[in-house]
């Protein structure tokens, strides 16, 4: 069997460039790859805003319907705004693209920095909650939350690994499970509540612990601004879409912003009415489907599709992170191993990368949604800010048609969003928040350094005024060897087949094996001197770098081939039983110039 058989049964079978055609995906499916991280918002979004303003009491509870009916204004202003950058930027990458492209290269790599941490943090936060459900109704399983969560992120890691067009249909089930429960959920409850079915939950005593001030009032809009997060992902995956790309992207955009905002003002005006308050033990999606429909299977669909969705909205950022990777590593700022699809057509080493540093944080803050809430929305915002405001530069720089009113949108688009940016920054510091804001700029270094390091590879890699090339003044090799068998003979063929002036090295250890080496060379030595050094400390690798020191310094441009001998072994668990001195050479020679190292291997059988 083909080594490569375990990755081939748990992946696939590779895909011709060809198919990448057929893989796009369709509107309906795109919707619930691209949209779960959004849609899950709502199972938590207007419970962050009511765990504020209950700090002020029952009568600023009232507020939480006005505050969602902000939110969903500032989230139809962003869904515009980024219709018009899918037209705009057909290619993708969305919020790096646009502020790159109108704002300079350090507005765009921060925007780039902001939603590469973002979509980590989705990943985490989003499967911790979702883990948090299942624990909450089966509290057994609490012990083992952090292997739940880790377990999750492979899961989705692997569908997303095996194909997109794959893991949209894992997904699309639980996606569209999530929007006709919580459909009937939201227009059941609100006729009930038309025509006065509806009955208050039981009161619960409500101390106000702090004034209700605008600050307050500011915290709960930005803490209910979570509901915006992974708006940006379908702008990044325009290139998934089937064609027309732009036209099916901006059409999704919009059913994803007309759904979030239904489902989430309708959770929130329910809540109100029913006098839902933010508990430890009970959320309050849980909290409005127990008071309209009971405990009955409803009551548990509800809660099985929140559980999946929150865990599976993780999916979004698998395909905004990948594709935001490989456009900075086309653009010179991430490693290029960012741009290679795998064999899958999908950007497999930025899917490893992200389900790793997602499960890593999971270990880290132990599974614990509310440890990792602080340090949400901070990234998503900042892009959210960069972009429109590159926005405003393009309509002020093209004055396209009808680019006044297109740019009082994203102008408005861009305060808001950078007023709720300092909002959340400065409300969410102490609690976690700084994390982000310094991890921004450190990556923001980090992309400069691998640019400029490309750069001077580039640069000096370059053909223009290369002039002539140096000539080689002399080509030696050499041949260390530490026995005489058939696998070095072989090596001593091939090295008199590169040069004349070929040389065996033998580092001495023992006189007396030295001795019975120089009675074999007199027959087997294929007539190629035999160089002895000696080496009082019982070292072989240094008096061998000395002895190609002074190789090399006999002539410049003195080229030496270092050819080493090497057997291998019919099994892999073999390779253990003996020594690993070709590996020591290699590592001491990489970094040396004008040294080529080569191997001649000569196979076992069994």
């Amino acid at each position: 069997m083909k080594p490569n058989w375990l990755k081939r049964l748990l992946v696939g079978a590779p895909m011709p460039l060809a198919r990448a055609h057929h893989e796009r995906l369709s509107k309906t499916t795109a919707l619930a790859v691209f949209s779960s991280d959004a849609l899950s918002s709502v199972a938590y979004a207007t419970e962050e805003i009511l765990f504020v303003l209950v700090l002020a009491g029952a009568a600023a509870m009232q507020l939480a319907t006005p505050v969602s009916f902000a939110i969903a204004g500032l989230l139809v202003i962003v869904a515009v705004s980024y219709q018009q950058t899918i037209h705009a930027y057909p290619s993708g990458g969305g919020a790096y693209i646009v502020a790159r492209a109108n704002l300079g290269t350090l507005p765009g790599l921060v925007a780039a920095a902001a939603l590469l941490t973002d979509y980590v943090l989705t990943v985490s936060v989003s499967v911790a909650a979702g883990v948090a459900a299942v624990t909450s109704a089966i509290p057994a399983v609490i012990p083992y939350r952090v292997s739940l969560g880790v377990a999750c992120i492979a899961a989705i890691a692997f569908a997303n690994l095996r194909g997109v067009r794959e893991s949209g249909r894992v997904f699309a089930v639980p996606t569209y499970l999530f929007i006709a429960t919580f459909a009937i959920l939201v227009v059941g409850g609100l006729f009930r509540l038309l025509w006065g079915e509806v009955q208050p939950l039981s009161a619960r005593p409500l101390q106000a612990a702090a004034p209700l001030t605008w600050f307050l009032v500011l915290r709960a809009f930005s803490s209910g601004c979570v509901a915006l997060t992974g708006t940006e992902t379908i702008s990044n995956g325009i290139p998934a879409f089937k064609p027309p790309e732009s036209r099916n992207a901006a059409i999704t955009l919009g059913w994803m912003a007309f759904i979030l905002a239904s489902l989430f003002l309708g959770i929130t005006v329910l809540a109100s009415a029913l006098g839902a308050v933010p508990v430890q033990e009970e959320t309050v999606v849980s909290q409005i489907a127990r008071g309209l429909y009971g405990t009955g299977l409803f009551y548990y669909l509800v809660q099985a599709s929140t559980a999946m969705i929150l865990v599976l909205a993780a999916n979004s950022s698998f395909a905004g992170f990948p594709r935001l990777s490989s456009i900075l590593a086309r653009d010179r700022y991430a490693p290029r191993q960012f741009a290679t699809q795998g064999d899958r057509l999908v950007f497999s080493n930025g899917v490893l990368i992200l389900g790793g540093l997602a499960a890593l944080l999971i270990v880290l803050f132990r599974g614990e949604t509310h440890a990792l809430i602080p340090l949400y929305a901070v990234g998503v915002f900042i892009s959210f800010t960069l972009s429109q405001a590159g926005m405003v530069r393009h309509w002020l720089a093209g004055r396209g048609p009808g680019w006044t009113w297109r740019l009082a949108i994203n102008g408005v688009g861009a305060t808001v969003t950078g007023v709720v940016t300092l909002v959340i920054a400065v409300s969410k510091f102490t609690h976690g928040a700084w994390i982000i804001v310094l991890v921004i700029p450190l990556l923001v270094m980090a992309c400069l350094t691998i640019h400029r390091h490309y750069m001077e590879v580039a640069n000096q890699l370059s053909l223009e005024e290369y002039g002539d090339p140096p000539v080689i003044s002399r080509h030696t090799v050499l041949v260390p060897v530490g026995d005489l068998h058939r696998g070095v003979v072989r090596a001593l063929q091939y090295a008199k087949s590169l040069s004349p002036d070929a040389r065996a090295v033998f580092v001495e250890t023992d006189p007396a094996r030295t001795r019975k080496l120089e009675e074999k060379w007199q027959k087997w030595g294929c007539g190629v001197p035999l160089v002895v050094l000696t080496s009082p400390y019982r070292s072989l690798l240094g008096p061998f770098l000395e002895y190609l020191d002074h190789v090399q310094n006999q002539r410049e441009n003195h080229m030496v081939t270092i050819v080493l001998p090497e057997f291998i072994p019919a099994r892999w668990w073999q390779h253990l039983l003996h020594n690993q001195t070709a590996l020591l050479i290699k590592g001491a020679l990489l970094f040396r110039q004008n040294v080529v190292v080569t191997d001649v291997p000569y196979h076992l059988k069994r």
